[in-house]
């Protein structure tokens, strides 16, 4: 009967009803068409959906994850599974999954019409997905053709299963049905099957479980993380209680056999050494760290592992195994002291977040084990010093990169604790661009001090960084923070001021060809005119003779840097060398590529297990065979200088200023070409006086608490330093030997003997104590 005829026959009784009766027509009318909307959306449904098979449904279903390339990098899941057939499959195990998941399993025709109105109930009227509305036919149907996302359990999906659930249960025996779904759930600990985790969990087959054994494996596939017995045994132990419960309901043991079971230990004939640690195949060795980040990155975005998606990352395969054989080769060309010596490290394209490569250990056998490239319990030395000191100076103050700063004794506020440079010394006044070249912690430490704890807080968040406890001082030459956020951090500075957050997949086919394409959250975390400003800064900790770090130095390749490094504690002293570090890190990029690399020991506080001096420069070294390989073949451009930024030369370097912002600049293109000539009689003179103080003093003292134990070459070429008289006619540090020569330099000097005789009465201690090394510089 058609909707037509339905409305024609409630027309022609109108006249003999009531209004109840019209009421309870027209209710009667509404159900018939919602029925009939019904019926032909689920033929639609029907229709549209996928094609399952005996191949499909016996078959394994891994993830599996593929390089930017397509290539195959893992299949987590098929390369541990142990397929066992129906007959060799134990009664009481296939009554506990019955018990447990689907009682009327033998007598329904694949689908439970009951379930699945509550089911479709819960959808129109709910706020969450289709859940509880599953015959175990339909998992078997879901686990093989379907996306197990929670966000993809829609009224088409359920149609769809039900369909197929009642294709396979016409098609397929129970038996078969049984012997599909038991071979197939995941099991947790990367294993797929109940005879696969047998094997894992008690190294027997399933015919030899004893009841609570296997009314634990029955209850796994629901939650195999939650109830691992082994991680969670109280959980376990309450999931198995209800499988045994359930088989008493539904007659398939005696309650007396479930109390037995249930007394016994849930961890009783487990092998906890197997648990958790299941080897990783031969060619997944190279990508162990990005594989497991795969995976949590995986499970975030909602999609499950034993769905059988295919995950397409941004992996590049090649620079990932030049990584893993750097480290963990006996042909690497670095020298690393033992194998207890740690690598993390993170590579980044600067212009999209890609995560192209990631180390997580070396010398590891362990699946899955610690990724020290996401690590985030270790401090990031100096490599802080861009982006929590001077990249918000340059941003909000328009700092130039010559702007002075002060090399002086220092005390953090409010305490008694003193900082101090690695080599135990005060330049007095020097320009920003050379504190951080050859990373002075004192200078940054004041820098950070003028710009604020809170907007240098918010100029990390803009790069991703984001911390549980307030900021101090103390962070800008250190915080806890991974070589993954600190290579997608420098990234903004290589691409001129945006952020992209780093992410490894790129897209995920599901079994049935959907695909799920994945971009990344991005913001300008900066002025164009700050990135490329810190960018000129770095390229000097690179190439200058002075820099800290000219072992990262690859020829021809425009790149800049930063190293870091960090002191033993105070309580440590005596227990280590005076110049042992904790960590050692070097962060550098290209146009193309960020590199973030932690080299360090896990327990540094045991003995022997400190970097010495020459071992800081292996994460530089790491840096440099990698990035010199990844670098081959793609385009060597350079920075292009943006419109609002300024060049000049001062300080015997290139440097820059955001124009309007010039700073004390004036004062130094104020020189007469006679003054600049006798400038250079007094770096003539006083290199002199460097060179000797250089031989005399080699003292590599720590930096006090918590500081930055960054090294730097011994000659720190401080005649540069000369050039800054010009811009400071305040205070005079110069000795008795080059009064006269600054005079020439300072009219306002000449016009007041007084004021500098009284200047140098004020330093002489200073003088004393640094023989000569402070005798070009001047305070502001």
């Amino acid at each position: 009967m058609s909707s037509d005829e339905v409305y024609s026959r409630i027309s022609k009784n109108n006249k003999h009803m009531g209004p109840i009766g019209h009421i309870l027509l027209w209710i009667v009318f509404f159900l018939f068409v919602f029925f009939l909307l019904g019926c032909g959306l689920f033929t639609y449904y029907a229709a549209t959906a996928p094609n399952i098979s005996y191949n499909t449904l016996s078959s394994d279903n891994s993830t599996t994850i593929y390089d930017k390339n397509g290539k195959v990098v893992s299949r987590l899941g098929m390369q541990n599974r142990d397929y066992v057939k129906s007959k060799d499959i134990p009664d009481n195990l296939k009554n506990a999954i019955i018990s447990v998941e689907d009682r009327h399993f033998y007598s329904d025709k694949g689908v439970d019409p009951v379930r699945i109105v509550k089911a479709a109930v819960s959808n129109v009227f709910g706020s969450g997905g289709l859940q509880g509305g599953s015959t175990l036919t339909q998992q078997l149907v879901k686990l093989s053709v379907f996306s197990t996302k929670s966000s993809d359990q829609t009224l088409k999906r359920k149609a769809q299963e039900a369909w197929l659930a009642v294709q396979v249960d016409k098609a397929y025996s129970k038996q078969q049905i049984l012997e599909f779904y038991i071979n197939k759930v995941y099991m947790g600990n990367s294993a797929y099957g109940m005879q696969t985790a047998s094997e894992v969990l008690f190294n027997k087959p399933l015919s030899e479980l004893n009841l609570s054994q296997t009314a634990l494996l029955a209850g796994l596939p629901q939650a195999p993380v939650s109830y691992n017995p082994v991680n969670n045994p109280k959980y376990a132990k309450a999931r198995r209680d209800q499988v045994l419960t359930a088989m008493v309901k539904n007659k398939t043991i005696s309650q007396a056999e479930a109390n037995k079971a249930m007394k016994e230990n849930v961890q009783a004939g487990i092998n906890k050494d197997t648990v958790n640690n299941t080897p990783t195949q031969k060619d997944e060795k190279y990508a162990d760290a990005y594989i497991s980040q795969v995976t949590q990155e995986l499970t975030k975005k909602g999609f499950n592992l034993n769905a059988g998606n295919k995950v397409y990352t941004n992996l590049d395969m090649d620079v990932q195994k030049k990584m893993y054989d750097l480290a963990n080769s006996s042909d690497s060309n670095i020298a690393f002291p033992d194998n207890k010596f740690q690598v993390g490290a993170t590579m980044v394209d600067p212009n999209n977040g890609k995560v192209i490569s990631m180390l997580g250990s070396r010398k590891q056998d362990v699946a899955f084990g610690l990724n020290r490239a996401v690590q985030t319990d270790r401090s990031s030395g100096s490599t802080m010093k861009p982006l929590m000191d001077y990249g918000p100076a340059i941003e909000y103050l328009n700092y130039p990169t010559y702007q002075t700063v002060k090399d002086t004794p220092y005390t953090y506020p409010g305490t008694n604790i003193q900082l101090n440079d690695f080599d135990n010394r005060h330049e007095g006044n020097i320009t920003m661009r050379k504190a951080l070249v050859e990373s002075r912690n004192i200078p940054a430490i004041r820098t950070l001090e003028t710009v604020g704890i809170d907007r240098a807080t918010n100029f990390l968040k803009g790069l991703g960084m984001t911390f549980e406890q307030p900021l101090t001082l103390q962070n800008g030459i250190g915080a806890y923070i991974s070589t993954e956020q600190e290579a997608a951090a420098y990234s903004a500075f290589a691409n001129g001021g945006t952020y992209y957050k780093p992410y490894l997949i790129d897209k995920v086919v599901s079994p049935t060809g959907d695909t799920d394409s994945f971009e990344t959250q991005s913001n300008n975390a900066m002025s164009e005119s700050t990135a490329f400003m810190i960018t000129q800064m770095l390229t000097g900790v690179i190439n200058d003779s002075n820099g800290s770090g000219t072992a990262a130095r690859i020829s021809g390749l425009n790149a800049a840097g930063k190293t870091g490094t960090t002191k033993y504690p105070d309580s440590q002293a005596g227990s280590v060398p005076d110049d042992a570090s904790m960590d050692s890190w070097f962060t550098g990029y290209t146009r193309n590529l960020s590199l973030s690399v932690w080299t360090g020991y896990d327990h540094p506080l045991e003995a022997g297990n400190y970097i010495s001096q020459s071992q800081t420069e292996i994460a530089q070294q790491f840096y440099k065979e990698v990035m010199s390989y990844a670098s081959s073949g793609l385009p060597n451009k350079n920075w292009t200088k943006p419109d609002d930024v300024v060049k000049t030369h001062t300080d015997g370097s290139d440097q820059y200023y955001i124009e309007g912002h010039a700073g004390d600049l004036k004062v130094d293109n104020a020189n007469t070409e006679a003054q600049k000539v006798d400038q250079n009689k007094v770096v003539t003179n006083n290199n002199q006086n460097n060179n000797d103080q250089n031989k005399n003093n080699d003292n590599k003292s720590n930096n006090g608490t918590n500081a930055s134990n960054e090294q730097n070459p011994s000659n720190n070429n401080q005649n540069n330093n000369n050039q800054n008289n010009q811009n400071n006619n305040n205070n005079n540090q110069n000795t008795q030997n080059n009064n006269n020569q600054n005079n020439n330099q300072n009219n306002q000097n000449n016009q007041n003997t007084q004021n500098n005789q009284n200047n140098n009465n004020q330093n002489n201690q200073n003088t004393q104590n640094n023989n000569n090394q402070n005798n070009n510089q001047n305070n502001k």
